[in-house]
């Protein structure tokens, strides 16, 4: 839970974004617009000139820098103008101006980037070896590999340009189904006091006991009214699913997900396994710790995330925060607290909770010939120095990949989260060395509560979404069925101490993944498992770690996850990979239990 305990700081920052453009009116806007249609249109002259040059390895190496360049140009200037759009709109949702600037705005590069679409396509009907010879003929085209790499993976499954095209034109009415799921998720009212979803679940942190379980029985009770309406729409988004899978040639559900994360199935599965096989000594047994610690012998399902008490948590002003987060920096050497520092030196955080501003944080990297900036909303709780280093960690990260151009610094979701996940964990141990021994049992519960719901949670939907998409193969799945396989699923993670409460078996339908996103729910476990491998790594030797991880940041892009971690010497491949990551949370159990 993350509700604010006092006023938002006045000390805390606000971002000025005149770097980007001095306002909505400002004829830079427009300029660079008008810069980006030139270079579509000259890219556009090279259209059928790629497949004409085929023989010539030289010339066809010149047509494809000539063109990825271009294309990079484009989208740095249409990049910039959609990042101040976001940005500006971003702390002034209660602005009909800002958010009418910003849907124009995404109207207008709309329009000159649909143009581009060629590129890929024809990319893709050269053959590898072509595309191997120019780049060894032209040099200059080389440094484009990692960007080929992409485009090239989703050659085996591209359909014909009329297909591809009716797929296009589809996806706004397939789009209708998530947002049915929205509505009637939007549209809930829970309990005798009519709460909201998101104030139902928020609830469920409640100190209070029977505000919890109150609560938990109206969700219930809401979800079980709209339960055939939202069964059907996950019946009808796995059923969309599938078909194109199967046209696109994919094996396995998840199969078209690993592609676009450019991580392999076996990694994937690899780590379901070794997180599923940690379940007694992670959740199982912190589970029957925190009933122990709550004087109860089973938690039911609602006391999952119970505070253990209910005095006020320790407090940080901005300049508190600001200074743990960049003395954890410094623990990864000078050149890291320097690069975060400048984050609080420039005005590039926008920190300060108020009226307008939307809820949540970023770290938005603009494009890599600008500077990125940090949002969060700043009300000085442990929670918000986590957010913080959270966020500084993606614009250190953004800052170091930058020198490799707007495409190839763009880092695939396998790596993204590398940086941030860090910086939050170099942070937490901090404020554990720290914390009085009065805070260390809530600090560490809300850690490993963190870890469990980032790691744990999220395997346990992987393995619920992949059995029920599985099953979805032979025809249209009941709710009583989806509920049996959501409890099998979620009772194995949970374990002999969580009570699976009446009712608990219709709460898969306010899972959003599962509708919007098929199978990305992974993904938050394997950059936490990720991550804790490389602080794991460090534990070993701080020194001769750094000047690694700073290269694999400063990469971007442009190796692969398994590339990236070979230095390292870790193989995410191998099962044992992902155990130094559980391995890493069991000990932070471990502490728990030395304190109960």
């Amino acid at each position: 839970m993350n509700a604010p305990f006092k006023s938002p700081d006045t000390d805390a920052p606000l971002w000025d974004l005149s770097d980007l453009y001095a306002g909505r009116d400002d004829v830079r806007i427009a300029a660079d617009l008008d810069a980006a249609r030139a270079g579509v249109a000259e890219l556009g002259a090279l259209e059928g000139q790629l497949v004409a040059a085929r023989g010539e390895p030289a010339e066809l190496g010149a047509r494809l820098d000539r063109a990825i360049t271009l294309y990079e140009q484009a989208s740095d200037a249409l990049g910039g103008v959609a990042a101040y759009a976001f940005l500006a709109a971003s702390t002034a949702r209660d602005d009909a101006a800002a958010q009418g600037f910003e849907a124009d705005v995404r109207e207008k590069i709309a329009a000159v980037a649909t143009p581009t679409v060629w590129l890929s396509l024809e990319i893709n009907q050269l053959e590898e070896v072509e595309i191997e010879a120019a780049l060894a003929a032209h040099p200059g085209a080389a440094r484009w590999r990692p960007w080929l790499r992409r485009v090239r993976a989703q050659k085996p499954h591209e359909l014909s340009s009329e297909l591809e095209t009716y797929l296009a034109e589809r996806m706004p009415l397939s789009a209708q189904w998530p947002r049915l799921f929205d509505e009637t998720l939007a549209a809930l009212k829970v309990g005798k006091d009519g709460l909201t979803l998101a104030e139902a679940l928020n609830r469920l942190s409640d100190p209070k006991p029977a505000r919890r379980q109150a609560a938990a029985e109206g969700l219930t009770q809401a979800l079980r009214g709209e339960s055939r309406v939202l069964a059907m729409v996950l019946n009808t988004v796995a059923a969309e699913h599938a078909l194109e899978g199967r046209k696109r040639g994919f094996a396995r559900p998840a199969d078209s997900r690993h592609l676009a994360n450019e991580v392999d199935g076996e990694a994937v599965d690899a780590m379901a396994e070794a997180v599923a096989q940690a379940y007694p000594a992670l959740s199982h047994r912190y589970y029957a710790l925190k009933a122990r610690v709550l004087g109860k012998p089973k938690l039911d399902h609602w006391d999952r995330n119970a505070p253990l008490d209910t005095r006020a948590p320790r407090g940080f002003d901005w300049g508190q925060g600001r200074e743990v987060v960049l003395d954890s920096f410094a623990a990864l050497g000078p050149e890291f607290a320097d690069r975060a520092r400048g984050f609080f030196d420039q005005p590039w955080i926008d920190a300060r909770a108020r009226p307008g501003k939307q809820s949540g944080a970023y770290a938005h990297p603009v494009t890599a010939n600008r500077h990125p900036y940090v949002f969060l909303n700043w009300m000085g709780e442990r929670r918000d120095v986590l957010t913080l280093a959270h966020e500084l960690g993606h614009g250190v990260h953004q800052t170091l990949a930058a020198d490799q151009g707007t495409l190839l610094a763009d880092t695939p979701l396998t790596l993204a989260e590398t940086a941030s996940i860090f910086a939050e964990g170099l942070t937490f141990d901090r404020l554990l060395a720290e914390a009085p021994a009065a805070e260390r049992r809530g600090l560490l519960a809300g850690r490993i509560e963190d870890g469990l719901n980032t790691v744990v949670r999220q395997i346990a939907f992987h393995r619920f979404e992949t059995r029920f998409h599985e099953e979805r193969a032979g025809g249209e799945l009941s709710v009583e069925r989806i509920g049996q396989i959501w409890l099998e699923e979620m009772g194995a993670s949970l374990g002999p101490a969580v009570t699976l409460n009446e009712g608990y078996d219709v709460w898969w339908a306010y899972v959003s993944h599962f509708v919007h996103s098929p199978f990305y729910v992974y993904a938050y476990a394997f950059g936490d498992l990720l991550t804790a491998a490389l602080m794991e790594t460090r534990r070993a030797d701080p020194q001769g770690f750094t000047p690694l991880y700073r290269d694999l940041l400063a990469a971007g892009g442009t190796r692969t996850y398994v590339e990236a971690l070979k230095p390292f010497g870790l193989n995410p491949r191998d099962p044992a990979f992902w155990r130094i990551g559980t391995k890493r949370l069991e000990r932070l159990v471990d502490e728990f239990e030395a304190l109960v």
